[in-house]
């Protein structure tokens, strides 16, 4: 029996003895499959980014060395393959800098901001993904047409830019994540424009009224060239005008920065003993079973612990009054994966704040995932030496068991349990 890339008979550690499957086999593979999938996640952010006009040749050249290194016959060592995974981590985070600095740039500092969630009379139209200059577009060229805007899902943070929220018809806020829209998308009477990403294949019952942007796009759905939204506008004036759908109001915009802004008061809070830790649950969302657990998680974590999120898994959480601690507020929206930038200078602030590293933080990140970005994001969290992250609901499938005991050993990385009590338990007992 040959390995083709032990290049000797199967054998030794993690070895199956059976040809191209051997431990290393496995362990290399998995490592070249998560670089790609990294690398995919920080392309989208690097492509937001320029389209906000902010760049970096650095960026680019990585692409391109990483994407050389998965060819075939390239580099077969676990090392050197573990080393371009880390870096990929590390790049991403330039990226998403770059990300942040366009959106701030561009819109103004997000602040928080009430949001109301539900529809108001009248011709309306709804955005959904995360290119915030396609929305910018689309509110330009509504206005003064009588028409209100509305966002979906991953479009939420948009309300908080103070150059966007000075549209008077950037109406409100409908929908929750991605994996809703079928039975959203349905109910709502007007155009859908999918900007981005996490759009699913239309049914029949509002395939002629969504449409999509440059390289998103679906079977059935309407493919807007360039950003002449004519057409989106064209259907919101065709279609019967909006009942009154009564909702709620919503506070987001937590974004770091305006958290820095509390730094006082919150370190203060910790060291009165009133705050006890901090948890940031978020990520990606999906319809599988076990994502539960992030709204048990949350709704039991104690009433002396404060929430940060983002992403779409916030909307298992958001749903759900956690109240305030002297007037801070447990629960802290701050965006979208596309903001997960501000986290990572948040926990940096702190632990300067506190003479201390991110790890000897009371910190504890508790991550869906689901796609790319979650990916890039993650290395990224790795490549800054982040330990005790919990994953789930259900470890990658591309990670394979040698990986991950690599994982494990060098950052404490746990995979969620099956109860958030005892995990819990296990956090707040450390």
């Amino acid at each position: 029996m040959f390995c083709n890339q032990c290049e000797q008979t199967a054998q030794g550690i993690g070895c199956q003895k059976s040809p191209g499957v051997c431990g290393k086999d496995a362990d290399v593979q998995s490592l070249q499959e998560t670089l790609l999938y990294g690398l995919k996640g920080m392309a989208a952010y690097a492509h937001h980014a320029r389209r906000l006009g902010k760049t970096d040749e650095a960026v680019s050249a990585f692409i391109e060395e990483a994407l050389f290194a998965t060819v075939t016959n390239v580099n077969f060592d676990l090392g050197a393959m573990l080393e371009l995974v880390l870096e990929c981590g590390k790049v991403n985070l330039r990226v998403m800098q770059l990300l942040n600095d366009g959106h701030v740039e561009r819109f103004g500092q997000p602040e928080p901001t009430p949001v109301f969630e539900g529809w108001r009379p009248g011709p309306g139209i709804l955005v959904t993904g995360h290119d915030m200059v396609d929305l910018e577009d689309l509110l330009q060229q509504t206005e003064g047409k009588g028409i209100n805007v509305y966002t979906h899902g991953e479009m939420l943070p948009a309300h908080s830019y103070p150059g966007l929220r000075r549209y008077a018809h950037l109406a409100g806020h409908y929908g929750d994540a991605w994996q809703k829209q079928k039975k959203e998308w349905a109910e709502f009477p007007g155009p859908v424009l999918a900007t981005t990403n996490c759009v699913l294949i239309p049914p029949e019952s509002y395939r002629d009224r969504l449409f999509t942007t440059r390289v998103t796009a679906v079977p059935g759905a309407t493919r807007i060239q360039g950003n002449d939204f004519g057409p989106v506008i064209a259907k919101a004036l065709a279609c019967p005008p909006l009942p009154a759908r009564e909702g709620r109001t919503s506070t987001i915009g937590f974004h770091y920065q305006t958290i820095l802004g509390l730094a006082d008061k919150v370190i203060a809070a910790v060291k009165a003993g009133q705050i006890r830790h901090f948890f940031l649950i978020g990520g990606c969302d999906g319809a599988e079973s076990g994502r539960n657990y992030f709204s048990e998680f949350a709704q039991q974590a104690p009433k002396d612990t404060v929430i940060l999120t983002l992403g779409c898994g916030k909307y298992r959480i958001r749903n759900h009054d956690y109240g305030d601690i002297g007037g801070i507020p447990r629960l802290l929206d701050m965006g979208q994966c596309n903001d997960a930038y501000g986290a990572i200078q948040l926990a940096v602030a702190l632990s300067q704040a506190f003479n201390c590293t991110v790890n000897e933080l009371p910190l504890s990140l508790v991550i869906s995932w689901f796609e790319q970005k979650a990916v890039a994001v993650f290395l990224t969290l790795l490549s800054l030496g982040v330990k005790g992250i919990r994953l789930g609901p259900n470890p990658p499938a591309f990670i394979s068991p040698g990986v991950l005991a690599v994982l494990q050993e060098k950052y404490q990385l746990q995979l969620t349990g099956a109860d958030p009590a005892s995990d819990l338990k296990v956090i707040l007992s450390a």
